[in-house]
């Protein structure tokens, strides 16, 4: 009830009269029926403004530290993104992929829209990083066809570390959806995971127009963060 209550009432018009988005290829996500929509990830107001436009509810797996903060403030964040549809999930561990594929699998199980993030997390530099097998084996396991989305103009609006989103064109564009029946029952054979994590990235990539990078979005972010350490760490005065 409370997810109607803020695409409808409370938050959807308020973004919609801020970003006006321009809403290209809805006609592609099913109007029934268990279906993952997978998207690029460029701002933490994606959570929302996807949600905001789609007729149907959708459920997106986000990470743990949402629902974990501290004191009042950390039980309203964990509250609000409960209310909003999302599923914490680990991400630290050897076991975080199979819990994340477990939470999903249980959504379309039960004949729902799944959102996910093939990246693994946010772009911190607005270019289009390698995919994660994780989208292959649900919709594989699922059976289910995948949706590419983009969205287009939410990095400028709320890059990664700005709290409060400027006024910005967004666009978030939805292409024809995938079918990999082809593949049914080919869920555990890697190479085939990889083709079709692939797929759904150029997918993505066609409708994005980004930069494509072939390495893991979390590696590369690391990268530069122990460098920008390292810089910082030279630039302190020696005792």
């Amino acid at each position: 009830m409370f997810y109607h209550l803020l695409k409808y009432v409370l938050l959807g018009p308020l973004l919609r009269l801020v970003f006006r988005p321009r809403i290209e290829g809805l006609e592609h996500v099913p109007a029934s029926g268990a279906a993952i929509v997978a998207g690029n990830h460029l701002s933490f107001s994606d959570h929302f403004l996807m949600p905001a436009v789609l007729r149907r509810r959708i459920t997106f797996l986000a990470k743990a530290e949402y629902f974990t903060g501290p004191g009042v403030k950390g039980r309203l964040t964990a509250a609000f993104f409960r209310s909003a549809g999302q599923i914490p999930v680990d991400r630290s561990g050897k076991d975080a992929g199979q819990a994340a594929i477990r939470e999903g699998l249980g959504v379309l199980g039960k004949g729902e829209l799944l959102g996910i993030y093939p990246e693994g997390t946010r772009s911190h530099d607005g270019r289009l990083y390698k995919g994660k097998v994780g989208v292959a084996v649900m919709a594989l396991k699922a059976g289910v066809p995948v949706v590419p989305c983009a969205m287009i103009g939410t990095f400028e609006a709320q890059p990664p570390g700005r709290k409060v989103p400027r006024i910005h064109p967004v666009v978030i564009r939805f292409g024809e959806p995938l079918d990999f029946s082809r593949y049914a029952g080919m869920e555990n054979e890697k190479a085939v995971l990889r083709a079709v994590t692939d797929e759904i990235m150029y997918a993505i990539l066609a409708l994005s127009g980004q930069e494509y990078v072939d390495r893991y979005a979390a590696v590369v972010k690391a990268e530069h963060e122990a460098a920008a350490k390292e810089r910082r760490f030279r630039r302190l005065p020696s005792s």
